[in-house]
């Protein structure tokens, strides 16, 4: 096998899914023997988790338009004598094309889609792919979208109504499913989780674990509709919102006029997830926007949980991988909280089945089935061994 130089550019390293898989799958690459850089500001929450991880960090500035990020990135191809860059958010495709340009070192250019949707600039949809070696879309939906657009007109959420194809060379698009370490989400008890939450012995925790930012989270106001629909057949359920997000007064004036204050909450955003799925009793993703491929389906479906979820977008092809829990029309509260009934009346599963739904995750969405698709993509651009 030959060894690859690679740096992941990501300028955001905040927090949330995609940010978490960008570091992961660097350490997963370093685990193949490749060598692996991430660049992006320093002192954010994931900036410090990659090298808490030992995955090795190279410090940029932002400054006016990126400039200096752009410059210091060529440099540092340079220097490292990079052979493929790896732009992860859709802000750091331009810079990634420049520095490459700049640098002089002629390294491969790696952009991932991890938007159910094309870039939303006109020339961005126009001249993108004719600029790159590689699109890696983390979902065939997201494929489906990029080279076929979607439409859906009767939506009630106006992104949804039209989402135009990208223009170019489409077999430069590659499905890679993001990778989950199957190390930390695997099945286990969890009752300091519980305990933090409030949660007693006998509660049955719903959960909607995600960012709500507007317009609409992750579907969280049709979350608490539906609990307010059925707060009286389950007197042992207790609904809970995880995460952060822009839209926290108006959900807790949802959750006030709902008369929910009872049995509803908002719980911090949680830095260790798989003790929040393992603590939770069935995760519920009642989206209404857009979906690329949703992370949270498969950490709780890998930690032996049932889901909820949306019939839309790539959902689908985060619940198939398992299909422990059911699908529901998007949008429909009456429907949302008839499965929460059904689920809630049903015994949890024994470990055995719990390890197996983990081992049926595993097979599609590992992390080191992820770095090797990676890295076989990888040596493909450079026509290296894989």
């Amino acid at each position: 096998m030959s060894i690859l130089r690679i740096l992941h550019l990501n300028s955001l390293l905040k927090g949330g899914g995609t940010d978490d898989r960008s570091v992961r799958t660097a350490l997963g690459l370093m685990r193949l023997g490749h060598r692996v850089w991430i660049a992006g500001p320093a002192g954010r929450e994931f900036s410090q988790v990659a090298q808490q991880l030992g995955v090795p960090f190279h410090p940029l500035p932002l400054g006016p338009l990126k400039v200096p990020l752009i410059c210091r990135t060529a440099r540092f191809l340079r220097q490292e004598k990079i052979q493929i860059i790896h732009a992860r958010h859709g802000r750091d495709y331009w810079p990634a094309i420049l520095a490459a340009r700049l640098s002089g070192m002629r390294p491969k250019i790696v952009l991932s889609r991890h938007l159910a949707k094309s870039p939303g600039s006109w020339p961005s949809r126009r001249f993108l792919l004719g600029q790159c070696d590689a699109l890696v879309a983390v979902s065939q939906f997201v494929a489906k979208v990029l080279r076929e657009g979607d439409a859906d007109p009767e939506s009630d959420n106006p992104e949804r109504h039209y989402r135009p194809p990208i223009l170019g060379d489409h077999s430069k698009i590659h499905v890679i499913y993001g990778g989950f370490d199957m190390e930390r989400f695997r099945p286990g008890e969890a009752e300091d989780q519980r305990l933090a939450w409030g949660l007693k012995a006998g509660d049955y925790a719903f959960a909607v674990v995600g960012g709500y930012d507007l317009p609409r989270g992750k579907g969280q106001r049709e979350f608490l509709q539906a609990a307010s629909r059925i707060r009286g057949e389950l007197p042992q359920a207790r609904f809970l919102i995880v995460g952060r997000g822009n839209m926290k007064e108006i959900l807790e004036r949802d959750i006030a006029h709902l008369g929910l204050q009872d049995v509803t909450w908002l719980a911090p955003y949680c830095k260790d997830m798989p003790a929040a799925m393992n603590a939770l009793d069935c995760l519920v993703l009642p989206q209404v926007g857009t979906e690329a491929i949703p992370g949270v389906v498969c950490e709780a479906h890998a930690c032996g949980k049932p889901v909820i979820a949306s019939d839309l977008d790539g959902i689908q092809e985060a619940f198939a991988a398992a299909a422990y829990g059911q699908l529901v029309k998007r949008g429909s509260v009456e429907e949302l909280g008839a499965a929460m009934v059904s689920w809630a009346s049903k015994p949890p599963l024994e470990m055995q089945a719990r390890w197996e739904l983990h081992a049926r995750v595993a097979e599609r969405f590992s992390l080191e089935r992820a770095a090797r698709h990676l890295a076989d993509l990888y040596c493909l651009l450079l026509r290296e061994p894989a």
